[in-house]
């Protein structure tokens, strides 16, 4: 590698130059994923900077999951991650897009059902109200990465009708109809065997359960979402 030095004058410290290097580089492809990067002494050599700095760049990237280290064989570019910003109202196949994955969905089904005592209290809607139900799985680049339920009021049952496998904020903007913020709440679940199944993962492991209510640009609750999310392929920036 031909040597790079780094900017020892900016307020930036080396480490951080040297994970945005790394991390520019990957982005770029010269460092595919699965693909084995410099040595700490390759760096060291090629940078300019001491083996301290060279291996705190690489551990914030390892717990990242950026890169993923390998005892005696070297350290490796990981599967990335998808990272959506909660301080945003965005769509799951936005966030992959911006990561550079192909966002993809199955839809498990599409329903009237009743609405349940927190679907009530959370949409603001009489007891024995029905609701419109939709159940998908969320995958980037083929892989599952999320299991979500939304649950919207029985007014939005057009969306029954529609192609329910890219965007539903698209199709919701269609008619009209657009995000303004949203309640998150985020805890820690346990595959069950169905779930695992779907997801790819095993039964037992542990899953991100992000709960939200969403409220259109009225300040009126749009629907509620429930979404089982694979820890190891997705992340969250707040």
């Amino acid at each position: 590698m031909k040597k790079q030095i780094l900017n020892t004058e900016s307020y930036s410290p080396l480490y951080k130059q040297l994970m945005q290097k790394l991390r520019s580089d990957i982005a770029s492809g010269l460092y595919p994923v699965h693909s084995r990067i410099p040595s700490e002494q390759e760096l060291c050599d090629t940078y300019q900077v001491s083996r301290v700095t060279v291996r705190k760049a690489l551990a914030e990237l390892t717990q990242e999951g950026l890169l993923k280290r390998h005892q005696g064989k070297g350290t490796f570019v990981g599967t990335p991650r998808i990272c959506r910003d909660l301080k945003d109202v965005n769509s799951f196949s936005d966030a992959c897009r911006l990561m550079g994955s192909e966002p993809g969905t199955r839809v498990i089904h599409a329903q009237m059902v009743h609405a349940e005592a927190d679907d009530c209290r959370d949409l603001m809607l009489e007891e024995g109200s029905m609701v419109v139900e939709l159940v998908r799985l969320r995958t980037a680049d083929g892989v599952p990465v999320m299991l979500e339920t939304n649950r919207f009021p029985a007014g939005y049952a057009y969306l029954l009708e529609e192609n329910l496998t890219g965007s539903l904020y698209a199709l919701l903007e269609s008619r009209g109809v657009e995000t303004a913020h949203a309640i998150h709440e985020i805890s820690l679940c346990y595959a069950t065997p169905a779930q695992a199944k779907q997801l790819e993962v095993s039964a037992g492991d542990a899953l991100l359960l992000l709960r939200e209510i969403i409220y259109d640009q009225h300040h009126h609750p749009l629907h509620v979402s429930r979404q089982l999310i694979r820890g190891d392929r997705f992340t969250f920036r707040i």
